[in-house]
């Protein structure tokens, strides 16, 4: 992979969403970095670019023009339950502080509305991002798997990316070529 051979990447398909949490981790855990590790992009995406549909996301593992997305992980349910009970817990020394300073409600008022709304908003976002991504992982669930590919920079990359991810119930692990552009 190194002195002119050619590029690879590792590629599994992995049929359940905890599998594919758990060898992610394992894959961080062992030295990869996020950068590596790229998804396959939604259904009208992929077709869009490719000009075709396709059947099954077995048929798009070696295809090299199938479009992908950046590896992110998921938001942390509790990280977003925390920011809103920190929300609600400076909200009273706001109102103390807001009705100390303005001299009339509407003040206050105001501050705290814009609060809320503030907390709301992210609230209601948060879902709206965590639906997308839950139906984009069940599209791809429904059409075979979910795909996962992993970069490598060398033959002991190599070796250990095709270890986590059979060991975390992948099918189809295998290594290929990236060609060149790719």
């Amino acid at each position: 992979m190194t002195g002119g051979k050619a590029k690879q990447e590792a590629v599994a398909v992995f049929e359940e969403v905890v599998d594919l949490d758990e060898a992610v981790q394992a894959l961080l855990d062992a030295g990869f970095e996020e950068a590596d590790l790229s998804l396959l992009a939604d259904r009208a995406t992929v077709e869009r670019k490719l000009g075709h549909t396709y059947a099954k996301v077995d048929d798009l593992v070696d295809e090299p023009a199938t479009p992908r997305l950046a590896y992110r992980r998921p938001a942390d349910p509790a990280a977003n339950e925390g920011r809103m009970i920190g929300s609600l817990t400076w909200a009273p020394p706001l109102i103390a502080a807001g009705g100390v300073v303005a001299s009339t409600g509407i003040v206050t008022g105001l501050v705290i509305g814009a609060a809320v709304a503030g907390t709301l908003a992210a609230s209601v976002l948060g879902h709206v991002i965590d639906r997308r991504h839950a139906d984009w992982l069940q599209e791809q669930l429904d059409a075979g798997g979910i795909l996962l590919w992993v970069q490598l920079k060398d033959e002991d990359m190599a070796a250990a990316a095709l270890s986590i991810l059979t060991r975390h119930a992948a099918h189809d692990v295998h290594v290929h070529d990236i060609p060149h552009g790719g």
